[in-house]
């Protein structure tokens, strides 16, 4: 999922939707466990960040366990971790199920004691549906499983025809992969395209999410593997930002704040020409232009693949209904309930035998001009080698999206912001 941190994740096509609603009821839901058949109603809570596109799954649940209605609610990416980090330390306000995107898995999993031990609830029998490492981050120290994951955000880049067209640039998406087999060869593409690229448009979205895209395929990049912080120490890391810096000072980036109202509208207005895309980026995509239709395509992405987002679903030892929330969170990690996530949203599959189907691996996505797009973020998720991930991952993260934020809106010069950027890494970590 989610990086998450979409705020929309809208739905493929209505015919999409209805042939796996159709699979499911053939299918069933066997997943589910005797704590649906308490005749009590119960209320279960679900927090997220972002449309999870889980609507038409909380019908399906509901209809199959009488008595239980479920209660959605969606929050900003940063407000809903901060919120649910005030809510464990507190002991209160917490839902009954609470997303946690990667970034901040290694926060909230070193707590095992503020969260249910799904162990407990028949999930450690489900270890092999997962990709190993992806099961494995979702682990406490001693094993306890404190949250089942969703998806995964495998990367690649999004990319206008039309506008790589205008500026005399090939559109095939071979052609165009052939272009960026690195990060340098990336922004070099985009000098090209700037040359004679229509007026207003840039070549890509913002700076912070060709960062993070880079850094996303170094590792160890902000922790080592004894979990000490090396931002400031990292090579890897400085040449990330340079290559970043170096984009911005060619006039590749449009500087809009990631999920912004500007961003947004700059997607209808076609005002970038390339953005970063894990595969729940389609979906978003889609919601934010659909007038846009046919002119995306999809390439790979510079480098060694990689990922943005995805989560996890966990349920917090203060539910009053810890028994009812993990069923449901079995359920919602369920290969089936995957599937149909992925034909709702393009939320990519965390389960290898999924990822390796003919319902991922034979779709392509009308909107993105056919793209075979299973084929090309499920290979791209096979490949990928998981990132060491420390604590304060997410909080790291935001500071470096401010960092170049700052660079993009002339506030500070790269040094002077390179250098902000180590001192709000120490004070966070």
């Amino acid at each position: 999922m989610v990086s998450k941190v979409s705020k929309s994740r809208t739905r493929r096509t209505a015919l999409a939707a209805t042939l796996v609603v159709a699979a499911l009821a053939v299918v069933g839901y066997a997943a589910t466990t005797a704590a649906g058949k308490s005749n009590e109603d119960v209320t279960l809570t679900v927090s997220l960040f972002g449309d999870f596109g889980y609507h038409d799954l909380y019908k399906k649940y509901e209809a199959a366990h009488p008595g239980v209605t479920i209660k959605e609610s969606i929050q900003d990416y940063a407000v809903h971790h901060s919120n649910l980090a005030k809510n464990i330390a507190t002991n209160a306000g917490a839902a009954d199920v609470e997303a946690i995107e990667v970034g901040f898995i290694a926060q909230f999993k070193a707590q095992p004691q503020n969260f249910v031990n799904l162990r407990d609830y028949g999930a450690g029998a489900l270890k092999s549906r997962w990709l190993a490492w992806k099961w494995a981050q979702g682990l406490g120290s001693k094993g306890e499983i404190v949250g089942l994951g969703t998806d995964v955000g495998s990367l690649a880049i999004c990319y206008r025809r039309d506008l790589f067209q205008k500026a005399g640039l090939p559109t095939n998406r071979v052609d165009v992969s052939k272009m960026w087999p690195t990060w340098e060869k990336y922004i070099a593409t985009g000098k090209k395209f700037q040359a004679k690229a229509p007026k207003g448009v840039t070549f890509f979205d913002t700076g912070s999410n060709v960062y993070n895209a880079m850094v996303g395929q170094i590792n160890p990049a902000y922790y080592d593997r004894s979990g000490k912080v090396i931002v400031s120490s990292n090579a890897a890391v400085k040449r990330a930002w340079d290559l970043t810096m170096t984009g911005i000072a060619l006039g590749e980036s449009s500087g809009f704040a990631a999920f912004s109202n500007d961003w947004n509208v700059g997607y209808k207005k076609g005002s970038f020409a390339t953005v970063t895309c894990p595969a729940w980026m389609m979906g978003y995509i889609q919601g934010q232009a659909p007038k846009t239709k046919g002119k995306w395509d999809v390439a790979a992405t510079p480098g060694t693949g990689g990922n943005w987002g995805g989560s996890y679903l966990a349920v917090p030892k203060q539910s009053k209904n810890a028994a009812q929330a993990a069923d449901l969170v079995k359920f919602l990690t369920s290969p089936s309930s995957q599937t149909f996530v992925f034909k709702q949203t393009g939320n990519l599959p965390s389960q290898p035998a999924l990822l390796k189907g003919a319902a991922v691996t034979n779709f392509k996505n009308p909107f993105f001009n056919n793209a075979p797009v299973g084929r090309i973020f499920g290979t791209s998720a096979m490949r990928l080698l998981p990132q060491v991930i420390g604590p304060h991952q997410g909080d790291i993260q935001n500071a470096s999206t401010q960092a170049i934020q700052r660079v993009e809106q002339k506030k500070q010069s790269p040094a002077k912001s390179w250098s902000q950027f180590m001192k709000d890494v120490k004070a966070v970590s």
